[in-house]
């Protein structure tokens, strides 16, 4: 039986806009991701310049970091979940193993700080960590040190992993790879993460059968793209990308300013998650903008396209042809109009506006 997934906090990638058309922000911040005009700013704030071995440091659109070091080249990424159900230690693991994989790296070394209230049952704490041990087996990674406490600091168990990878011939792919002309896949439906999330906070709108399937999605498609991002690697990928916060959307409009070119989407040809879709229509979600955990983003040169979408497809995951990137910048679709991008993800507006009524 499906258990209930955790609510995943908001990520706050590190990363640094290239460039930018968002507006500055000003005034109170809402509860998820930050705006990334702000986040921009802030990293451009605190980053140090002139460190030579920093491959790849805090900027929009890169999911880890890459330090140059005497073995190769050490990719780094760190990310915070929080749990309102059962496989937090599992989710931990995964959403950070694909940050490590999609810089074309395998996962190796986990850490993990884990921080729960007074009174939490041990047993809880007994199955959060097999769960955890049974994703690192997995994705071929180990537990390698962390932290754990009881603190009044939290209401709920909040888990922040962190995981680690070595590229000894210090390759690693960016997302601000793809070059014009590139041909941009998708591999894995969307919105997997999202409508599971969704399922388990709002049961009572949502039909029994569906709910029982969006669930279900956690372990089948599930939310790990690590094995599609290596293997798209080997394969020539010049960009790879993990949308998450913000949906699809979001994450190619993190693309195409990460790379510094624009995007032309076939919406027509997205690999939609069908339980997702249904769990969005029914809570008033728009799908394109809703937690993507599942989905890879991959670019590739014209001339290795079809063989690597052909490949990705042997993989068991729905792959597909979605656009191609082209001078410029932003998100359009192939009709040319503007792909609407929100700064907040669909699930934490959802919960709150429920929450409120």
């Amino acid at each position: 039986m499906p258990v209930d997934p955790p609510t995943r906090a908001g990520r706050l990638h590190a990363h640094r806009a290239r460039r930018t058309t968002l507006p500055d922000v000003d005034g109170p911040l809402e509860t998820g991701k930050l705006p990334a005009a702000l986040l921009a700013e802030l990293l451009r704030r605190a980053s140090a310049g002139g460190v030579p071995e920093l491959r790849i440091g805090p900027r929009v659109g890169e999911d880890a970091c890459a330090i140059d070091v005497p073995a190769g080249t050490l990719v780094v990424a760190t990310d915070p979940i929080t749990l309102a159900g059962s496989g937090g230690g599992a989710h931990a693991v995964l959403v950070n193993a694909n940050d490590v994989a999609v810089m074309g790296v395998r996962p190796r070394w986990f850490l993990a700080v884990v921080l729960v209230p007074r009174g939490e049952r041990p047993d809880a704490l007994r199955e959060l960590f097999d769960d955890m041990r049974r994703a690192l087996d997995r994705v071929g990674a180990v537990l390698v040190g962390g932290h754990t406490e009881v603190t009044d600091a939290v209401r709920q168990p909040l888990v922040v992993g962190q995981m680690l990878g070595i590229a000894e011939t210090g390759a690693v792919i960016a997302t601000g790879g793809a070059r014009a002309g590139d041909v941009v896949l998708q591999v894995g439906p969307a919105p997997v993460e999202g409508a599971a999330v969704l399922a388990a906070e709002c049961p009572d709108a949502l039909a029994p059968a569906l709910r029982r399937r969006a669930l279900a999605g956690m372990h089948d498609p599930g939310i790990s793209v690590v094995d599609a991002a290596l293997r798209a690697t080997e394969l020539g990928a010049t960009s790879l990308h993990d949308p998450t916060e913000g949906g699809l959307a979001t994450g190619l409009h993190e693309l195409a300013e990460a790379a510094g070119v624009a995007l032309v989407v076939d919406e027509t040809a997205v690999a939609w998650f069908e339980p997702g879709v249904a769990v969005c229509a029914a809570l008033g979600a728009d799908p394109w903008c809703t937690l993507a955990s599942g989905a890879l983003l991959a670019c590739f040169p014209p001339d290795l396209a079809d063989a690597a979408l052909r490949e990705l497809s042997r993989g068991g995951a729905p792959a597909a042809r979605i656009g191609r990137a082209e001078p410029g910048a932003g998100v359009v679709t192939s009709a040319g109009t503007p792909l609407p991008r929100r700064e907040r993800d669909e699930v934490v507006r959802v919960l709150e506006a429920r929450a409120r009524a």
